[in-house]
């Protein structure tokens, strides 16, 4: 029996305009029996390394032969290209920007192709909305069945960038950043078990967290682990050190937000200054 093609939307439009509905209707005109879910599309407006967190959680939990359409776009209009990348059992239509760089770190096998078959584009195309009539149309007939290569030739140089890395300031140190908060208030950090392993054993030793002015002290394999409102490492579901508060917003408590720093010291190191 023959599933009806999937395809996901992932976008900063939000759910106040009439955007999402449209992009919707374009792909359903071309393909009535497409299924259509909506990953997220409360990405942080302009915010390309959002997007390409949200969808790099995400995309992998798919079936095969999943379209996945990212919008993050805020150079809609300008000579930037509309790009579809191939990967081992998925396909993502989206704007060269870089929002699809996590989809590339992690992918070995690899095709990106700059899309210019404009017959497939909904016309005329309006300059500040090619969601509807430039992506919709690709993420439809691709669902459709139409072969990756009728949309253009692969290119080599797409845009792609790294997301920040935690950098050691010394041998006790190390320094990362918030990469998120999210909808709870938990403040996901760029920090993996990789890069302080003794962090996540299941007696951590001596350390601290310090975010903003604060220090934390206790790390908790659940949120239900905390007292109400204290805040606390924990290890969260994306692989990274998350800072967190049960039944509370740890944004909040700490005053901190996305882009603030975050360094957890080891050791003897972390005693000069201990508690929260």
């Amino acid at each position: 029996m023959a599933h009806s093609p999937l395809i996901t939307l992932t976008t900063d439009f939000g759910v106040n305009d009439h955007f999402v509905g449209t992009v919707k209707g374009v792909i359903l005109d071309l393909v009535p029996d497409a299924r259509i879910v909506d990953i997220c599309h409360a990405v942080q407006a302009f915010d390309v390394l959002d997007g390409a967190l949200t969808i790099s959680q995400a995309y992998s939990y798919f079936p095969s032969g999943t379209v996945h359409m990212v919008i993050v776009d805020p150079g809609v209009g300008t000579a930037r290209r509309p790009i579809l990348a191939t990967v081992e059992r998925h396909h993502f239509v989206a704007p060269d920007n870089g929002v699809l760089s996590l989809i590339y770190d992690r992918e070995e096998r690899l095709l990106v192709r700059h899309v210019t078959a404009e017959h497939y584009f909904r016309q005329p195309v309006s300059n500040t909305f090619h969601a509807r009539d430039v992506f919709a149309p690709i993420a439809a007939y691709l669902a459709k069945g139409v072969d990756p290569s009728r949309f253009g030739d692969e290119i080599t140089d797409f845009v792609r960038f790294s997301a920040p890395k935690p950098k050691l300031s010394n041998d006790h140190t190390l320094r990362g950043v918030i990469l998120k908060v999210d909808r709870f208030g938990n403040l996901i950090t760029n920090i993996t078990p990789q890069d302080a392993p003794a962090l996540f054993q299941p007696e951590p030793g001596a350390f601290k967290i310090v975010v903003g002015k604060r220090e934390i002290t206790q790390i908790r394999t659940a949120y239900g682990q905390g007292a109400p409102n204290e805040v606390f490492g924990i290890l969260g579901s994306m692989g990274f050190l998350e800072i967190a508060a049960n039944r509370g917003a740890a944004a909040q408590l700490l005053g901190v937000n996305k882009g603030s720093d975050v360094s957890v010291i080891l050791g003897e190191a972390s005693a000069a200054t201990n508690g929260q």
